[in-house]
């Protein structure tokens, strides 16, 4: 919070009018303007819709109106700050924004700024120049560090020092009181900052998620072995697992920014996605980016809000799935400024926020979107090739307590050409039922049967899939391994 709170300073130096603090933690901002005013010798007014317009002697009579309340700040000609506290409703008033905005022409020369306390940005279209929008950062490490210590020692607790630097990391990303009310609640659990209170942390993460429209959590149960193939793509992310820590920052390796996904539709794109998670064991976020864009008007304030949450619980995941049904969304709803603000923030964003976003029909997308700097990679993800259409089956036999090697899986690759993931699993639950409704275990028939029976989707989409390929060839790198050279060179081999 110093940080931000040196930077209003500057603003107010500079003589910029109007200031919006966005936070959930009035508190915590009030506390910092109170240290702000009195280190700068500024007097301080404070207005709440309740209460009216209270300052240095005291409330100020007739003043719960928010358009009394400028009036008087107006006629106040000593250097100070004018906090508006949840004022934005208010301003849907045209007398009080006509105030606002005289008031806003007056305040500079006299070392004077306006601060909008709340937990959004919005304003009236015709203040937006004037007006200098702050996020108030959440706590840090050294912040969330105080607080423990202090805890700790008030009630006699002994933590060993590695654990309490992982409650310490493990809270970044919640509020001020959310961190006290979780500590105080692990105190009461009477089991002193063990181990087991780690999970805490999570659960009171989780908590946070849910109150968000836009953002879900997802449990990151599955493993990255579970995904068949994509060994090019799982090598790559395997090399940038550690990216996020400061050995990478001190080889000079910048934080990993994010993955772009295009393939066919049911390839393990957002089972790759979920799995990168896994795989890093970090938090997975789910982001629904057609419900943002929908938001009627407040696609970028709704925007913004999500991208705090994220960037609360860094380092993370965020998983956007079928990016281009939230560009359709854009494209009917108007919501261009909340595009510009997602790709301003994909390129500039120093939280460790990793993004995996996958796309079926790469046409609709932007090209902006795509270009370097907002991702690190674009992989394309093809139907899977014999090696891994054998590897899917295994896996999803062995999922449901079947030994893989007492089926001729090997003859049901070669019925499964240009079959997906999803297909390939589906056959397996579609034998399945037919041994079940015979009352008999399953039979290497049963998969036999299923499998010719299926009429892959790649098959109607033949067009589709051969745009995605081409429009891919250059632009994209593949999942997987080519293995036709290597197939060649084998046959070649039993030839001689």
């Amino acid at each position: 919070m110093q940080a931000t709170m040196e930077r209003l300073s500057q603003l107010i130096r500079a003589r910029y009018p109007v200031v919006s603090l966005v936070t959930h933690e009035e508190g915590r901002a009030l506390r910092g303007l109170d240290r702000l005013s009195e280190r700068e010798g500024l007097a301080v007014y404070t207005w709440r819709a309740t209460d009216g317009l209270a300052g240095p002697n005291g409330m100020i009579a007739d003043t719960v109106s928010i358009t009394c309340a400028l009036a008087h700040l107006s006629t106040i000609p000593e250097p100070g700050l004018f906090v508006l506290l949840d004022p934005h409703p208010w301003l849907a008033d045209d007398i009080a924004v006509r105030r606002l905005r005289d008031l806003a022409d007056l305040v500079g020369s006299r070392g004077q700024a306006v601060i909008l306390v709340g937990c959004e940005s919005a304003v009236p279209a015709c203040l937006e120049k004037a007006v200098t929008i702050l996020d108030l950062p959440l706590p840090d490490r050294a912040e969330v560090g105080k607080v423990l210590a202090a805890l700790v020692k008030a009630e006699g607790i002994e933590v060993p020092g590695d654990r309490f630097w992982r409650f310490v990391d493990g809270s970044l990303g919640l509020t001020d009181q959310e961190i006290k009310r979780l500590f105080v609640r692990i105190v009461m659990s009477g089991d002193g900052f063990s181990e087991a209170d780690l999970g805490s942390l999570v659960e009171e993460k989780s908590q946070a998620i849910r109150r968000s429209r836009f953002l879900e959590f997802w449990n990151t149960a599955e493993r990255d072995d579970i995904v068949g193939g994509m060994d090019a793509l799982k090598l790559w992310l395997g090399q940038r697992e550690m990216g996020f820590t400061a050995d990478a920052r001190s080889f000079g390796l910048p934080q990993p920014k994010g993955l772009f996904l295009l393939g066919v539709q049911g390839c393990g794109k957002s089972l790759m996605a979920k799995s990168v998670a896994s795989m890093w064991k970090i938090p997975l976020l789910r982001l629904d980016v057609a419900a943002v864009f929908q938001a009627h008007g407040r696609e970028d304030e709704s925007l913004r809000a999500t991208i705090r949450i994220a960037e609360r619980l860094a380092p993370v995941v965020l998983w956007i799935d079928e990016l281009e049904k939230g560009f359709l969304s854009m494209a009917d709803s108007g919501g261009g400024q909340s595009f510009s603000t997602f790709l301003t923030w994909m390129q500039e964003k120093v939280a460790p926020v990793f993004v995996v976003a996958t796309a079926n029909d790469v046409q609709v997308l932007p090209p902006e979107l795509l270009r370097k700097g907002r991702f690190d990679e674009i992989f394309f993800v093809d139907l899977p090739d014999p090696h891994e259409r054998l590897e899917i089956l295994e896996i999803h036999m062995a999922a449901r307590q079947r030994d893989p090697h007492a089926y001729d899986l090997t003859q049901i690759v070669e019925e499964t050409e240009r079959f997906s993931g999803a297909e390939l699993e589906q056959l397996i639950v579609s034998g399945m039922y037919t041994a079940f409704a015979e009352e008999r275990p399953l039979a290497f028939e049963d998969l036999l049967e299923a499998a010719q029976e299926t009429v892959p989707l790649a098959v109607t989409m033949d067009d589709h899939i051969k745009s995605l390929r081409e429009w891919a060839r250059p632009r994209a790198r593949r999942a997987s391994t080519d293995r036709r050279r290597i197939d060649f060179f084998q046959d070649w081999d039993e030839v001689e």
